[in-house]
Protein backbone atom coordinates (compact mmCIF):
# COMPACT_ATOMS: atom_id res chain seq x y z
CA UNK A 1 0.00 0.00 0.00
CA UNK A 2 1.41 3.46 -0.86
CA UNK A 3 2.57 5.70 1.94
CA UNK A 4 0.18 8.42 0.75
CA UNK A 5 -2.74 6.56 2.30
CA UNK A 6 -1.04 6.47 5.69
CA UNK A 7 -0.14 10.15 5.49
CA UNK A 8 -3.72 11.09 4.55
CA UNK A 9 -5.20 8.96 7.35
CA UNK A 10 -2.75 10.41 9.86
CA UNK A 11 -3.53 13.98 8.78
CA UNK A 12 -7.26 13.26 8.99
CA UNK A 13 -6.95 11.80 12.51
CA UNK A 14 -4.76 14.68 13.64
CA UNK A 15 -7.19 17.24 12.20
CA UNK A 16 -10.14 15.59 13.96
CA UNK A 17 -8.18 15.61 17.21
CA UNK A 18 -7.16 19.24 16.80
CA UNK A 19 -10.74 20.28 16.04
CA UNK A 20 -11.92 18.43 19.14
CA UNK A 21 -9.35 20.15 21.34
CA UNK A 22 -10.21 23.59 20.00
CA UNK A 23 -14.01 23.26 19.94
CA UNK A 24 -15.06 21.02 22.81
CA UNK A 25 -15.32 22.12 26.45
CA UNK A 26 -15.59 18.74 28.15
CA UNK A 27 -12.27 17.73 29.70
CA UNK A 28 -12.74 14.03 28.91
CA UNK A 29 -13.45 14.74 25.24
CA UNK A 30 -10.44 17.07 25.04
CA UNK A 31 -8.30 14.39 26.66
CA UNK A 32 -9.49 11.79 24.13
CA UNK A 33 -8.73 14.19 21.27
CA UNK A 34 -5.18 14.70 22.55
CA UNK A 35 -4.74 10.93 22.60
CA UNK A 36 -6.12 10.77 19.05
CA UNK A 37 -3.50 13.29 17.95
CA UNK A 38 -0.75 11.24 19.62
CA UNK A 39 -1.94 8.11 17.83
CA UNK A 40 -1.99 9.97 14.51
CA UNK A 41 1.65 10.94 14.98
CA UNK A 42 2.51 7.37 15.97
CA UNK A 43 0.84 6.04 12.82
CA UNK A 44 2.81 8.48 10.69
CA UNK A 45 6.09 7.57 12.38
CA UNK A 46 5.49 3.84 11.88
CA UNK A 47 4.53 4.39 8.24
CA UNK A 48 7.69 6.42 7.52
CA UNK A 49 9.90 3.98 9.43
CA UNK A 50 8.50 1.10 7.40
CA UNK A 51 8.88 3.03 4.15
CA UNK A 52 12.47 4.08 4.82
CA UNK A 53 13.51 0.90 6.68
CA UNK A 54 14.37 2.51 10.01
CA UNK A 55 13.50 0.21 12.89
CA UNK A 56 14.64 2.75 15.51
CA UNK A 57 11.52 4.85 14.92
CA UNK A 58 9.29 1.88 15.80
CA UNK A 59 11.07 1.56 19.14
CA UNK A 60 10.51 5.28 19.68
CA UNK A 61 6.80 4.78 18.93
CA UNK A 62 6.68 2.03 21.55
CA UNK A 63 8.07 4.42 24.16
CA UNK A 64 5.55 7.08 23.13
CA UNK A 65 2.77 4.54 23.67
CA UNK A 66 4.11 3.70 27.13
CA UNK A 67 4.24 7.38 28.09
CA UNK A 68 0.73 7.87 26.67
CA UNK A 69 -0.58 5.02 28.83
CA UNK A 70 0.92 6.64 31.92
CA UNK A 71 -0.55 9.97 30.81
CA UNK A 72 -3.99 8.39 30.57
CA UNK A 73 -3.73 7.03 34.10
CA UNK A 74 -2.63 10.35 35.58
CA UNK A 75 -4.90 12.49 33.43
CA UNK A 76 -8.05 10.51 34.14
CA UNK A 77 -7.34 10.54 37.85
CA UNK A 78 -6.96 14.33 37.73
CA UNK A 79 -10.22 14.65 35.80
CA UNK A 80 -12.01 12.45 38.35
CA UNK A 81 -10.68 14.55 41.24
CA UNK A 82 -11.76 17.77 39.48
CA UNK A 83 -15.20 16.29 38.91
CA UNK A 84 -15.49 15.40 42.60
CA UNK A 85 -14.50 18.95 43.56
CA UNK A 86 -16.67 21.04 41.22
CA UNK A 87 -19.16 18.42 39.87
CA UNK A 88 -18.41 19.29 36.26
CA UNK A 89 -15.85 18.49 33.61
CA UNK A 90 -16.28 21.82 31.79
CA UNK A 91 -12.89 23.35 31.10
CA UNK A 92 -14.14 26.90 31.58
CA UNK A 93 -15.15 26.11 35.16
CA UNK A 94 -11.63 25.02 36.09
CA UNK A 95 -10.74 28.63 36.97
CA UNK A 96 -12.58 28.04 40.26
CA UNK A 97 -9.70 25.85 41.40
CA UNK A 98 -7.35 28.85 41.54
CA UNK A 99 -9.08 30.29 44.59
Amino acid sequence: MPINYYVFLSLLLFAIGMAGVLVRRNAIIVFMCVELMLNAVNLLMVAFSKYYGMSEAQVFVFFIMVVAAAEVAVGLSIIVMVYRKIHSTDINLLNRLKH
